[in-house]
């Protein structure tokens, strides 16, 4: 807009300033309610229309379920990705994309620069890779089809290419640092519990063991002034504990028995199974919450043992809803570990924050179980 009220001439197309704003269009019609992957549907989209491409997908690190998955795509139904593994490793296309920071147009030995899965399903001709990599941190790609007699791009639409990835490699950057800085605001919310506590509740019952502890006896007024204390010293307790204890369990584009199956492919040698249960009647609101408990079972199984077998059951019972992961071929010297492992202390926290507990221990005569209950509100 010019200083006169008058729009401007939007800008030329394949230019770095249209992929800007091919950008800020996207993502002002990307409706809040709905996840980022509306977003990265709606960028492939507009790469198609833009670039003359017939198919694109996104790939992207996901750090909630720690590995890269297709988040958006425009003319390939995005459930062929559903469990198939990409990385750097499996596609040395996208590697090479990213190293060098820039658009990568392919055409031959495409078996050997992209997973199998993908080459098989897809059948490409003419491949278009756009990385997408800012502040050091290698976030995707974007993978582009073109019909085989297509010409080469242009410096106009690599550039176009290109900044429409450093953009979208931006957003995810910058969603990234708001969670860390909501990790900090947690911590520091902790730490102001813990002084809370030391500050209030310690001291007052530190008071009331000193008075107590003393050979001589205590008056009337002393006994009542002490019963005052501890009553001050738990009504401080019980406000203190009413804040949250740990951090809430992050939002889920998955299911339970998505992540059994997708456990079972990626660790074959582990034998995971679903034993029992339904995963289809867990409460969404325990979704995000059970797969966090499972994917830590099943970490630890293969950190820790040389199982031939990881079974996962699940039920209600008792008003409470139980998942339980047990796995066999653990040593005798790691029966009893000394110490709780962080992602098991994390995943009780997560577990306090819906009114359950995270349980875990042997089991004979070569097994460990790791257990989940959480109140079944529906019973």
């Amino acid at each position: 807009m010019r200083e006169d009220g008058r729009r401007m001439h939007p800008a030329a197309p394949g230019t770095p300033v249209a992929a800007l704003e091919v950008f800020v269009d996207v993502l002002s019609q990307s409706d809040q309610s709905e996840t980022s992957d509306a977003f990265y549907r709606g960028l492939c989209e507009a790469i198609c229309r833009l670039a003359n491409m017939q198919r694109a997908v996104l790939f992207r690190y996901d750090s909630a379920v720690r590995r890269v998955r297709a988040a958006g795509a425009h003319g390939i139904p995005l459930e062929l990705f559903a469990g198939e593994r990409f990385s750097v490793e499996s596609a040395p296309l996208a590697g090479r994309a990213l190293a060098e920071d820039r658009v990568i147009e392919m055409s031959a030995d495409l078996e050997r620069q992209l997973p199998a899965a993908y080459v098989r399903l897809l059948k490409p001709t003419h491949v278009v890779c756009t990385p997408m990599a800012a502040a050091d941190r290698w976030v995707g790609v974007i993978l582009c089809d073109r019909s085989a007699d297509a010409p080469a791009l242009d410096d106009g639409r690599r550039d176009l290419l290109w900044t429409l990835g450093k953009a979208a490699a931006l957003a995810s950057v910058a969603r990234i640092a708001t969670r860390q800085r909501e990790r900090a605001t947690q911590l520091e919310q902790r730490i102001d519990l813990a002084r809370e506590v030391h500050d209030g509740v310690i001291q007052r019952l530190f008071g009331v063991s000193l008075a107590l502890s003393g050979e001589h006896e205590l008056s009337r007024e002393a006994r009542t002034r002490a019963a005052d204390e501890v009553q001050a010293a738990l009504t401080e307790l019980r406000a203190a504990l009413q804040r949250p204890l740990g951090r809430a369990p992050r939002p889920t584009q998955t299911t339970l028995a998505a992540e059994v199956d997708r456990l079972a492919r990626e660790h074959p040698d582990l034998g995971v199974v679903l034993e029992d249960g339904d995963p289809a009647a867990l409460p969404p609101r325990l979704e995000s919450l059970a797969q966090s408990v499972l994917a830590e079972a099943v970490r630890n199984a293969h950190k820790h043992a040389a199982p031939t077998r990881v079974g996962v059951r699940l039920r209600r019972a008792g008003g409470a809803v139980v998942l339980e992961v047990v796995n066999d071929g653990v040593p005798e010297q790691r029966r009893r570990p000394p110490t709780t492992g962080m992602g098991l202390r994390l995943a009780a926290f997560e577990a306090l924050q819906s009114g359950g507990v995270v349980e875990f221990g042997s089991r004979a005569p070569d097994g460990w179980q790791v257990r989940l209950v959480v109140p079944d509100d529906e019973a």
